[in-house]
């Protein structure tokens, strides 16, 4: 096959970060550049929700976590699974290919794109970064993460270390990643990386 007839595809950049440390808000950055993003939090909400792929088979998995509307109850499936790592790896394996197969079909419809963005808080966790041409990790200073998760309406110190718990190391991604950007510096510096990964990536700038 010639370099002519293979199929076209992007640039394809992992973004990922430990929670609190402002991935949304640079996922939207990149939006706003008219980047596709993928949010993979938001291709599981829908999964979850009534008619989504992965309702029923938690269902099944899980009797009793779902709403009368036949979506996922998150409290009840989130209870079933606490603390059993079995049960957590039979969700994540029917949660993980669902996830995985709308990345690709998101890719498909932007074939036509230079860059497009790859959204996903457990990246390297979940081994999505072999799919990745490249990886952004965002970060910020341990006492500005607390600050921020421990702000949030809910939240608490327990449930943050449980989250935390289950997210590699920032110091770890940090080491793996291709781009690294710190949004305690602001959101001009933000913007201004973000400007510079896009650059790089999609016109091939250094």
């Amino acid at each position: 096959m010639t370099a002519a007839e293979r199929p076209r595809r992007p640039v394809v950049l992992g973004l990922t970060g430990s929670i609190g440390m402002g991935k949304s808000a640079t996922a939207a950055m990149f939006a706003a550049r008219g980047v596709p993003v993928h949010d993979s939090d938001a291709a599981v909400h829908a999964l979850y929700g009534p008619g989504g792929a992965a309702a029923q088979a938690i269902g099944a998995a899980f009797p009793g976590t779902l709403t009368p509307e036949g979506g996922v109850d998150r409290p009840a499936l989130r209870a079933a699974v606490l603390g059993d790592a079995e049960k957590l790896a039979r969700l994540e394996a029917i949660v993980h290919p669902l996830v995985g197969a709308e990345s690709r079909a998101f890719l498909a419809r932007n074939a036509d794109a230079r860059l497009a963005v790859l959204d996903i808080p457990l990246l390297f966790e979940t081994g999505a970064e072999a799919r990745c041409d490249a990886v952004l990790v965002v970060t910020a200073p341990p006492e500005v993460q607390r600050a921020r998760v421990l702000a949030r309406p809910g939240m608490t110190e327990a449930a943050f270390e449980a989250i935390r718990a289950k997210q590699m190391p920032d110091g770890e991604k940090r080491a793996r990643a291709d781009f690294v950007i710190d949004t305690s510096r602001g959101f001009e510096h933000a913007e201004a990386e973000v400007g510079r990964i896009v650059e790089r990536l999609a016109h091939g700038q250094a």
